[in-house]
């Protein structure tokens, strides 16, 4: 017998939007920070996050349904990974995306449709022109950004100081730093190198505090610049991580122009992204990133591994390859 096929795909899909707004609501109301300084009881939990009686035992146990809390002997306690990811103090904390996702992307989101019909952003701000200008024109806004690029580049940054040849090379700047995860991380794992983060001017205090506190001042500085208006800092390795597909194809060829003339022979530069497999069937995560950049941007769009190698190659580079690095992402690689 042919079975008949069944909805429970497409209605979990369809709901999905109740999982992500509950794990939001957690982040926001700061449930995981909570519970890393002491675990605690129904009654002793919803006051510490003043809570209505009426919603907070469904909302504490849809988390434990959702494997993001523990519950034994009505005591609720973060699991190993929401304790070490979604704890604040932690230096291995990735909310600061989730943070931007409910404050700006869960609301942007909900015109999709629109979006797919005008081919117009959507996001806060959408008729004053460039969203980052709005970003980057308010400190509070702008911290809370830059703490988000951390969280959302935290792994390919482990990945990326493991896996590409530091020991040929001297010297590294990162395109685009943000908060300074990146270089951090590799300045970290490979103590011969110097470098640092290119941004823009207002990036520095949040840069320059991220660096001393973590004790790289000596070897890492801050670049400030606009890298459609200035020519990118000389140094033996670039990193573009989660910034060519802010654009749209004419500026993506710009800013790989820009790198490989910041570069001396055998230079290489670092473009990583979730990129979308070459048969665009398989990395959902990129292709719904690049439907982001639809809502986000005024033409920005991801793209697959041929595509980047494609457009290095018309700049100039050389030896193209494509690595994986971690879940979504992956690097790819141009020496000139």
């Amino acid at each position: 017998m042919t079975l008949k096929p069944s909805p429970e795909n497409i209605l979990s899909l369809g709901m999905s939007f109740w999982n992500a707004k509950t794990l939001l609501s957690a982040v926001e109301l700061g449930l995981f920070d909570a519970l890393a300084e002491a675990p605690a009881d129904l009654a002793t939990l919803t006051n510490r996050l003043g809570l209505h009686q009426r919603s907070a035992r469904d909302f504490f146990d849809a988390l434990v349904a959702l494997k993001l809390l523990e519950r034994e002997d009505g005591i609720y306690r973060n699991t190993p990974e929401t304790d070490f990811f979604l704890v604040r103090v932690r230096p291995s904390y990735v909310g600061g995306m989730l943070e931007m996702a409910n404050a700006r992307l869960y609301e942007s989101w909900g015109h999709l449709t629109e979006a797919l019909k005008t081919g117009k952003r959507q996001s806060e701000n959408k008729e004053e022109g460039d969203l980052f200008a709005a970003l980057y024109a308010d400190p509070e806004r702008l911290r809370g950004f830059l703490a988000a690029m951390s969280g959302v580049s935290a792994g390919a940054a482990n990945a990326i100081a493991a896996r590409f040849p530091w020991s040929d090379y001297q010297s590294f700047v990162d395109v685009g730093a943000a908060q300074g995860m990146v270089p951090v991380t590799i300045a970290r794992a490979h103590p011969h190198l110097t470098g640092g983060g290119f941004d823009l001017p207002q990036v520095r205090p949040v840069f320059d505090e991220f660096i001393e506190v973590n004790g790289l001042s000596d070897r890492l500085r801050f670049y400030p610049g606009d890298f459609f208006e200035d020519a990118l800092p000389r140094t033996d390795v670039i990193v573009m991580g989660h910034i060519l597909h802010d654009w749209d194809l004419e500026q993506k060829r710009l800013l790989l122009k820009k790198a490989y003339d910041a570069l001396p022979p055998g230079g290489a530069l670092i473009v990583y992204e979730a990129l979308i497999d070459d048969a665009r069937r398989e990395n959902a995560f990129g292709l719904l990133m690049s439907l982001n950049m639809l809502i986000e941007t005024a033409g920005g769009f991801d793209y697959t591994g041929a595509d980047c190698q494609s457009w290095m190659k018309d700049a100039g580079f050389s030896h193209m390859r494509v690595e994986h690095l971690v879940g979504p992402d992956s690097m790819v690689i141009g020496i000139k």
